[in-house]
């Protein structure tokens, strides 16, 4: 089929609508379809702890912002220049690398058990769904990459070299900038924006490690799959004791950093190592949450509320220099290159993708959803934060001009995503609440709304 529109929520709307001559039939495939009950409510235990993440991670951006731009300034740049660790082992870091490399790791690691659990056990398992958010997260890296560079290609090989900071969402930013904007929105659309960002980091991790690593030493990138191996023993014997487990999380991080390659990914290689589903030993998947699971749960609040956070305050104080300061900032070609890909590049890739995945797979949007939502989220993908700015203090060096304008940009670009995705959600926001007060949900005595029972 064409994309065709669905119908648009509005007061009178009574409920999904009931099959019809031209409604598709049970084997017609949907598009953001609400998945399972187990799985939603898992989603949304996800979404409130990524929400107070991106909280303070905003608090600890503006705190940084301010402090920078303050007659304090040089305690900021004081601060982040600390150093401390054993010199030995090279990891004399300064404050500022410590929380791009460290702690970074760990928000890494959380990607890796979330992604992994997502294709292993998670609704994302079906290929069928899996096709429309892996296919948004590609084209949502593709074109920003491609419009930043063709901005660039005059402006010398040096800027070119930024190419993939508007590749990343922000994935705490992004879902509370939607729990406050869009709260009556379905959840199977926030279900997909956080889909769609574990994947985007799932690849700007990848783009990390292949483009931006300059001098690989082998050895210790070889000796660094010895401890990996250990721990994927202990784990995949369901081992917890964090005795065991930590110091080799903590030698492989410190190898990995060592070996040239960016020391977050030894965070996603270790997530990836953890089991989703508990042994029959164990009682098979039916016997409750897996180590994945398990490891997610104690170490996403970790992420969310520390790490990302403090990584925020020691990495976007940057000065901006007054009004003349900010346009000169603005107008440099690796900022318009930003700008260029998160605010238009995002939504382009993320639509242009989606529309392919329904155009070729003859697939329809689930009921009571509209284009007009997809592109809302589209949108609103286009904060890019966190990894945005790793990526840029690694294409240019932290703190050289590039960087500082780097770091301008996406603060501005991901600002001038979320206030343009709150104008669209907003209005979509409100007809979805009126069709929230017009239907009752029904539950049965065990607490599954009648809509999922139907569909199991």
């Amino acid at each position: 089929m064409t994309a065709s529109t669905p119908r648009t929520p509005d007061s009178s709307s009574p409920g999904p609508s009931k099959p019809g001559p031209n409604t598709p039939g049970p084997s017609t495939p949907r598009l953001f379809g609400r998945g399972s009950w187990g799985e939603a409510g898992r989603i949304g235990d996800i979404l409130r702890k990524e929400t107070i993440g991106g909280a303070l991670l905003l608090v600890g951006a503006v705190v940084a912002l301010g402090w920078a731009n303050s007659p304090w300034s040089a305690g900021y740049d004081a601060l982040r220049a600390v150093t401390f660790g054993p010199a030995a082992l090279h990891l004399d870091l300064s404050l500022a690398t410590w929380a791009a490399d460290g702690l970074l790791a760990i928000f890494f690691f959380v990607a890796g058990l979330e992604l992994k659990r997502e294709f292993v056990a998670g609704d994302l398992s079906d290929p069928r769904r899996a096709a429309v958010p892996i296919a948004a997260a590609v084209g949502g890296v593709a074109v920003p990459a491609l419009l930043y560079t063709i901005v660039n290609l005059t402006a010398g090989s040096g800027q070119v070299r930024g190419w993939a900071i508007p590749t990343a969402t922000d994935i705490a930013f992004a879902l509370a900038v939607l729990a406050v904007i869009g709260r009556h929105l379905p959840a199977a659309l926030r279900t997909f924006l956080l889909t769609l960002a574990v994947v985007d980091d799932l690849l700007a991790i990848a783009i990390i490690a292949i483009f931006y690593t300059d001098d690989l030493s082998v050895g210790p990138l070889l000796a660094a799959l010895v401890p990996l191996a250990l721990f994927w023993f202990l784990v995949q014997r369901r081992v917890r004791s964090w005795w065991l487990l930590l110091p080799l999380a903590a030698l492989t991080w410190a190898l990995v950093h060592e070996s040239g390659v960016h020391a977050t990914v030894a965070g996603v290689l270790l997530g990836f190592a953890v089991p989703v589903i508990r042994s029959q030993r164990a009682g098979g998947p039916d016997a409750g949450p897996g180590l994945a699971e398990h490891f997610e749960h104690r170490f996403r609040p970790i992420s969310a509320g520390f790490a990302v956070p403090v990584f925020a305050l020691m990495s976007a104080g940057v000065t901006v220099g007054g009004m003349n300061g900010l346009v000169v900032a603005l107008t440099d070609p690796i900022a318009v290159g930003i700008l260029v890909g998160l605010v238009v590049g995002k939504p382009i890739g993320i639509l242009a993708a989606t529309w392919l995945v329904a155009r070729f797979t003859r697939a329809e949007l689930d009921d009571g959803l509209a284009w007009v939502d997809v592109v809302g989220l589209a949108i609103l993908a286009g904060i890019g934060f966190t990894v945005s700015l790793l990526i840029g203090e690694l294409a240019f060096g932290a703190g050289s001009v590039s960087d500082e304008r780097a770091k301008i940009a996406v603060l501005a670009g991901s600002l001038a995503a979320a206030l343009l995705a709150t104008v669209v959600l907003r209005i979509r926001n409100r007809a979805y609440r009126r069709i929230e007060e017009a239907e009752a949900v029904d539950a049965d005595r065990d607490g599954t709304p009648d809509v999922y029972q139907r569909e199991m």
